[in-house]
């Protein structure tokens, strides 16, 4: 039970939710995955069985597009529609170039995460900060918005879609869109389409995987995709966690046997590879 499974998250489910519930329904030791959605967020996850969640940290740098819908008029205390109003309006879009402004955002840039996140402050969540009314100094993270487009335009709400690095927040990218318009509003509607070439059209159902009817993947199939492979002879010798000589310029390469992922190597020196992560 070693699988990569890509699953469509619902709403009104959190991340850990959806990996208690199947961990539990198909009596397995540990699922992990690769990045939280929000409870309101809907869209694809990557889930990791057992010792698949050994994989973790080479996936969780991708870029990840989104399809995010603003509503106008209501501004919440958690800048998504699941917040307490704190102020409302009858703004309205008339004449603006909606999609040259949501160009202006293209590029590196700095962002403030919100209070309501799992960012640790000091041992604790910002979100538990949040709730108990302190407030705590949050320090900007360096994000990057690679592609974004407006799809819909109403005269109350804007549908956008995105493609944004590792740690960029779309509740936060809403308001400063807003601040550029001079418009309050918040995130209705979220949803993850993509994360690096991963598709939410390969996404299994929820009740699918519990049903043990879904399409999943080993370690070797994702990661061959993104690593120079090293074909071994000798299964053992990498398990035990022994250095290579690999004639390869590249910085880490996935070590195989026979399409079995073993391990992750790291070129320390010249034609010297040493062991980063074992997989099994």
């Amino acid at each position: 039970m070693n699988e990569i499974v890509f699953v469509n998250k619902k709403k009104d489910m959190t991340s850990f939710d959806v990996c208690n519930k199947i961990r539990k329904a198909l009596k397995l030791k540990k699922v992990g995955h690769t990045g939280t959605l929000d409870p309101n967020a809907t869209g694809l996850m990557i889930l990791l069985f057992d010792n698949a969640t050994k994989v973790n940290q080479f996936l969780v740098d991708d870029k990840k597009e989104y399809i995010a819908t603003v509503k106008l008029g209501i501004k919440t205390d958690s800048l998504d529609i699941d917040g307490n109003i704190i102020e409302e309006n009858d703004d309205k879009l008339e004449n603006e170039d909606l999609n040259e402004i949501l160009k202006s955002f293209i590029g590196k840039q700095k962002q403030l995460p919100p209070m309501l996140s799992a960012i640790k402050v000091d041992g604790k969540k910002l979100y538990e900060y949040f709730r108990e009314g302190k407030e705590v100094d949050i320090k900007e993270r360096d994000i990057e918005i690679f592609e974004i487009e407006l799809l819909e335009k109403n005269i109350d709400s804007f549908t956008f879609r995105c493609l944004v690095s590792k740690g960029t927040y779309i509740r936060v990218l809403v308001q400063d869109i807003l601040n550029k318009i001079n418009k309050i509003g918040t995130l209705l509607e979220l949803n993850r389409t993509k994360i690096d070439e991963f598709d939410i059209k390969d996404a299994n159902e929820i009740e699918d995987i519990i049903n043990n009817n879904y399409k999943s993947f080993s370690i070797y199939d994702i990661l061959s995709k993104r690593y120079e492979i090293y074909e071994c002879d000798d299964k053992k010798y990498i398990l035990d966690g022994k250095s290579l000589k690999i004639d390869s310029d590249a910085e880490k390469v996935l070590v195989v046997y026979n399409k079995e992922a073993l391990a992750i190597y790291y070129k320390e020196k010249d034609s010297t590879y040493r062991c980063l992560r074992g997989l099994l």
